[in-house]
């Protein structure tokens, strides 16, 4: 008889060690979900802020971006210009470091000359994706409308091609005469090339290196309700690209293809479509919040 308590109590003990284990880990994670919702993510080796409450849309309130920590790798420009086809990447970084320098400055003494440029000789540490981190009270779905989303710059996606995501970057100046801009008057579209980090002068840039659109008319095309952008290249046909803050970097950006009227050709993959058409629909009823902003 006393055997059989002693195994019934073992018993029990066993059962109630595992409840506790299993509360335990459900409270991690619960806690995990609310770090994240706070922008504390353990995993992210960057944060800023890149916007206040006040100077969006309430779909907007906040947001900030942040590298993963995952297969970084340090390299110099020179060395991986090539590589990525922009042979002109360490003149994009000096010209990116002028501006940091005399971003309060007017822009004849900002556009200044190659020999007016910040030597760079420094090695860049690369990055696969970032995080941002945003509040959409419009979408009530997550914790309290935070929204995250992970935006990517690889050479290969799931042994396959690369992947580079699209991006709203923010180009609201914080003045007073600025103050106004609403939807996408306060920003434009790019495509990420390149996610790196330095350190100039005792200072940490985290960066990203772009392929920017540029908008078709003033206006969203009337009869879809969204902007249409084309890719930017210059005279020679290569595509304009520079070097910017990830804090100017806002949310991705979901692109759709304005077809004319012929087939698109059955080999086209998926995976070139942001490269095989003239113009793009910035598509704003992807979720609640792009639906918000890209007015």
């Amino acid at each position: 008889m006393t055997l059989l308590s002693s195994d019934a109590t073992i018993m029990q003990i066993r059962k109630l060690t595992q409840t506790m284990i299993m509360t335990l880990t459900t409270v991690l994670i619960m806690m995990a979900t609310l770090l994240l919702g706070q922008q504390c993510w353990p995993m992210l080796t960057w944060q800023r802020r890149l916007v206040s409450s006040s100077s969006r849309t309430h779909a907007a309130a906040a947001c900030a971006c942040a590298y993963s920590n995952f297969t970084a790798k340090r390299i110099y420009p020179n060395l991986l210009a090539d590589q990525i086809g922009q042979p002109d990447l360490t003149s994009l970084i000096q010209h990116f470091l002028h501006n940091q320098c005399y971003s309060d400055s007017d822009s004849e003494s900002s556009s200044s000359a190659s020999s007016d440029l910040p030597e760079f000789y420094e090695k860049i540490t690369l990055y696969t994706s970032a995080v941002a981190t945003f509040y959409a009270p419009s979408d009530i779905s997550g914790i309290g409308g935070m929204r995250y989303e992970r935006i990517r710059a690889v050479d290969t996606w799931r042994n396959g091609p690369g992947r580079y995501d699209c991006v709203f970057v923010s180009t609201q100046v914080d003045s007073d005469s600025d103050a106004s801009a609403k939807g996408m008057d306060g920003f434009d579209i790019a495509r990420v090339r390149l996610f790196f980090s330095f350190k100039h002068d005792g200072v940490v840039y985290p960066c990203a290196l772009m392929h920017w659109f540029k908008r078709l008319g003033d206006s969203p095309d009337e009869n879809t309700g969204m902007w249409v952008v084309e890719p930017e290249v210059h005279e020679d046909g290569t595509r304009f690209a520079s070097v910017i803050h990830l804090d100017s970097m806002f949310r991705a950006a979901h692109l759709m293809p304005v077809y004319g009227n012929s087939f698109v050709p059955t080999y086209l993959s998926y995976t070139h479509t942001l490269d095989a058409f003239h113009a793009y629909y910035v598509n704003k009823y992807i979720d609640h919040q792009a639906f918000e902003i890209a007015f």
